[in-house]
Parts: C-alpha cells; sequence; structure tokens
C-alpha cells in the first residue's frame, strides 16, 4: 500500500510540473498584469531618443490606449499626432509574450507592413519586456532584422517606456507618463 501511495505521490508531483510556469512566462504574466491594471486608459508621452528632434515622431502628440485586456492578450493602439494606424498587440504564447505591430489603413485593412514584431525569451524581470525581431519580421523588413523591441515600466511605476535597438545600438524611445490618465 505505501507503495502505491509513493506511486500516486509521484505522479501528482510530475503532472504538476508540466503546468509549472518557466520564469520567463512567468515574467511575461506580471508584466501583463502591471499592463493590465491601466486597461481603458490612455497616457501621454514624448519621444525622448532621438533627442534632436530629428526623429519623424518628434514634437508631434504621442498617446498610448490600453485598450483591450484579456487574459491571453492587450492591445494597445499608439497614435501619433493624428495618425491611428498602429497597435501594439501582446499575446500570451507558450514560449513567453509576443509583440506584434498592426499596422491598418484608415478603412481598417491591413498595411502592407504590418504584424511584425518578436517573442520575449529571456525577459531581464517582470518590468521589462525585450522582443528581438522574429523570422517573419526579418523577411519582412530585411532591415530590421536585428531589431530589438523593448517595453518596460519603471520601478516606481510612473512611467511606460517603448524602445527600439537596431544593431545594438538605441535608435527610437519614448517615455509614457502613468499618472496622469488622459481620461
Amino acid at each position: 500500500m505505501s507503495r502505491f501511495i509513493t506511486f500516486l505521490l509521484a505522479i501528482a508531483m510530475l503532472a504538476g510540473c508540466g503546468t509549472s510556469k518557466t520564469p520567463v512566462q512567468s515574467s511575461a504574466k506580471t508584466f501583463q498584469s502591471l499592463l493590465a491594471a491601466h486597461c481603458g486608459k490612455s497616457f501621454a508621452g514624448t519621444t525622448v531618443f532621438p533627442s534632436d528632434g530629428t526623429d519623424p515622431f518628434a514634437g508631434k502628440a504621442l498617446v498610448m490606449h490600453v485598450q483591450t485586456c484579456t487574459d491571453t492578450e492587450i492591445r494597445i493602439p499608439f497614435t501619433v499626432g493624428e495618425d491611428r494606424s498602429r497597435t501594439w498587440v501582446l499575446t500570451t504564447v507558450p514560449e513567453g509574450l509576443q509583440l506584434k505591430h498592426d499596422h491598418r489603413h484608415e478603412d481598417g485593412t491591413p498595411d502592407e507592413v504590418t504584424m511584425y514584431g518578436g517573442i520575449s525569451l529571456q525577459a531581464p524581470g517582470a518590468l521589462e519586456q525585450r522582443f528581438p525581431a522574429d523570422a517573419y519580421t526579418a523577411q519582412l523588413l530585411p532591415a530590421a532584422a536585428t531589431n530589438e523591441w523593448t517595453m518596460a515600466i519603471s520601478p516606481d511605476g510612473k512611467t511606460f517606456s517603448y524602445i527600439l535597438k537596431r544593431d545594438g545600438k538605441m535608435r527610437y524611445q519614448a517615455d509614457f507618463d502613468l499618472t496622469k490618465p488622459l481620461n
């Protein structure tokens, strides 16, 4: 009888191992929860890099709208001035957290360049997710094959940052003030 109980306990332990989350999945889930806490709110942002005003987004009103939040997906439309063509889509996938850039025309049809991004495989922590360009992105936009997007929430929870690096060099950063919702 004791062998049978030991056998059942071993099976239960093994079954539990199959449902446990990896550190990447746990980090991604925590990051999603932190973002989801802002669901239904919009936040103003500013271009902080490059700081010389040469980026096409510089000087334009930047707004992120944490709009749709489910257990597996968060959709964040990102407006630049009057341009409402961009949405960041964060989706839970078995490997971790996936970021896609959904670009649409005014009539809602997909842009020719859309759904590029990557999967955060080795997150440095729950406050930051890094998304290296995936194979689809490299095929769609060969120049973006070395892209790495980062989404981060500051340790004090006051700032959300969207960062783009290419070839390991900083290319763009926008920061959004999470302490002052627009709505």
